[in-house]
């Protein structure tokens, strides 16, 4: 993953976010899932042509350049949401969120409904949601500082041992299926090279470790996302392997929004929307969501 340039903080009423923007257009705020960073933000949104979007990249709190400070709930990430868009002097949003980001978006929609215009949810979590208790081995990768270096190493070196374990931890694949889909992958130069920097986002320590602590304590509570307060188009997409969100929190936001829309890649794992054989499909409706200015 190539370093990114033109990153800030923002000093906002609600304390300081990280950011950066890339592209002109239609802005469109892009909230990464748990663990991540403005790196896994940048990641998330290259789809987006740079001509007609302007993708507001920003690591959630206590990720990377971020302080956890105050901001714990998804409610008060969604008024520090608020609170830079103001900063930055944009009245209105597209939201394109993933995974452990869909809780603030959620709230954020809800909350501040005239700040949003449209809703991309990727396999966005919207239930309780417990950690299940990792092996030695990734305990070793996602805790450890000489984990992180590791994963660098076999970024550069073994590529597909990479894909093969992202697969295998974010999938219900097996079999003849799963070496179908590590190939595919692997063929693809942008769904491999995406998996590949996602990977190097996926640490749980470090200057990633306080976001991903109050992460896991947010998540086990019992919250209500706020559904019925959403009228804006929403896009739901899910993959129906997933095995790290569930397809059925996707299920349940369809059908506590109104009038949303939910696109299931069939077999997709977590990182369906990015690697799946119709992403390119998922990403076009994605766009036409996302440009939509009312």
């Amino acid at each position: 993953m190539a370093q990114l340039t033109g990153v800030k903080v923002a000093n906002t009423a609600r304390g300081p976010i990280e950011y950066a923007i890339r592209g002109t257009g239609t802005p469109v705020l892009v909230l990464h899932g748990s663990p991540g960073g403005i790196d896994a933000a940048e990641a998330m949104s290259r789809f987006l042509p740079t001509d007609r979007f302007q993708a507001i990249l920003l690591s959630r709190p206590g990720y990377l350049g971020t302080e956890l400070g105050d901001r714990l709930t998804p409610d008060d990430q969604a008024d520090l949401y608020a609170a830079l868009l103001d900063e930055l002097g944009i009245d209105k949003v597209g939201v394109l969120a993933w995974s452990g980001g869909g809780p603030s978006a959620y709230r954020f929609v809800a909350v501040h409904p005239d700040r949003a215009s449209a809703l991309v949810a990727i396999a966005c979590l919207s239930e309780q949601w417990v950690n299940p208790t990792p092996d030695l081995s990734s305990r070793l990768f996602q805790t450890t500082r000489i984990g992180d270096w590791l994963m660098k190493k076999l970024v550069a070196h073994q590529p597909l041992q990479v894909i093969q374990g992202a697969v295998s931890d974010e999938s219900s694949l097996s079999g003849d299926e799963f070496d179908e889909h590590v190939k595919y992958i692997d063929s693809d130069e942008t769904k491999k090279q995406f998996v590949l920097d996602m990977a190097l986002t996926a640490s749980q320590a470090g200057s990633r470790k306080a976001g991903w602590d109050n992460d896991l304590v947010q998540f086990a509570k019992s919250a209500d996302p706020g559904w019925d307060a959403i009228s804006i188009p929403t896009l739901l997409v899910q993959g129906s392997a997933d095995s790290d969100v569930l397809p059925e929190n996707s299920a349940k936001a369809h059908s506590g929004i109104a009038g949303s829309e939910l696109l299931t890649l069939d077999r997709g794992t977590h990182f369906a929307f990015y690697t799946h054989p119709e992403s390119d499909r998922a990403q076009a409706k994605a766009i036409e969501y996302l440009g939509r200015v009312d």
